[in-house]
């Protein structure tokens, strides 16, 4: 076995590629579908629909699995996507209180909402969920409603319900996380990997979770210029690929 000294990278958030800046959310149509994901590359389309512009999704993996240019263009395009969605989001100051903090979120634009709740997912509290209850109720239990109430209600309950489905599939992912980062390195320390594999296999250890932190290994190595490493981590990623059932 090829020995290398590997530092496990683990990424809670990812910015993905392909969108464009757009207007902020509009909580009356809003239907929450909130899927926190930490994953960066996926030729094999695991993950969802690359987003290719005019380029056929299947064209595009197998551009990617054969074309190394192609894959480092696409790499690169990532990468300065993330850089200008983040300077973007910077200029946006979390506020101090719970009442400020719903606004901020009614502000948020579409793209963003995923990026925003696990930023702040140590703010949502039950102080701050009081104050949103209290405003709903407030609304709800109005003897009069203006039409302008009509619409913030709806708002608030469209907000309330993808912070329910963002703050959990946040913190189903950090779990989930924890979980294939160990069993990364178990498969970087291994004697015999294949073995090692399979013995993962019967405990139901191989899945979406660990197939993304490699990727997100893959592409910090070959960002670092650690070809070497990034290559035997890609050959892993084919033997992992074989076991992926989930």
């Amino acid at each position: 076995m090829a020995t290398f000294s590997f530092n496990i990278v683990t990424t809670s958030i990812c910015a993905a590629a392909g969108f464009s800046y757009r207007s902020k959310t509009n909580w009356r149509r809003y239907k929450p579908s909130t899927r926190i994901s930490c994953v960066g590359w996926d030729p094999e389309g695991l993950f969802g629909r690359p987003q290719g512009g005019h380029i056929d999704s299947l064209e595009f993996r197998k551009r990617l699995e054969k074309d190394s240019d192609a894959r480092e263009a696409f790499d690169r395009q990532i990468r300065e996507e993330a850089e200008r969605r983040q300077a973007v989001r910077d200029f946006r100051v979390p506020p101090d209180t719970p009442k400020e903090l719903i606004e901020y979120f009614l502000d948020t634009e579409a793209q963003d909402i995923e990026y925003e709740i696990a930023r702040m997912r140590p703010r949502l509290t039950k102080e701050f969920y009081a104050q949103l209850k209290s405003e709903l109720g407030q609304i709800r239990f109005a003897v009069t409603k203006t039409q302008e109430m009509e619409g913030r209600l709806i708002e608030l309950e469209a907000l309330e319900k993808a912070l329910e489905e963002g703050k959990e599939a946040f913190d189903k992912m950090q779990d989930e996380l924890v979980k294939a980062k160990e069993s990364l390195h178990k498969i970087f320390t291994a004697k015999d990997v294949k073995v090692t594999l399979l013995e993962m296999v019967e405990r139901n250890e191989i899945n979406r979770s660990l197939l993304a932190l490699l990727d997100e290994n893959i592409a910090n190595a070959r960002r670092t210029n650690q070809m070497r490493a990034a290559g035997y981590m890609e050959k892993l990623r084919g033997d992992i690929l074989k076991y992926i059932t989930v």
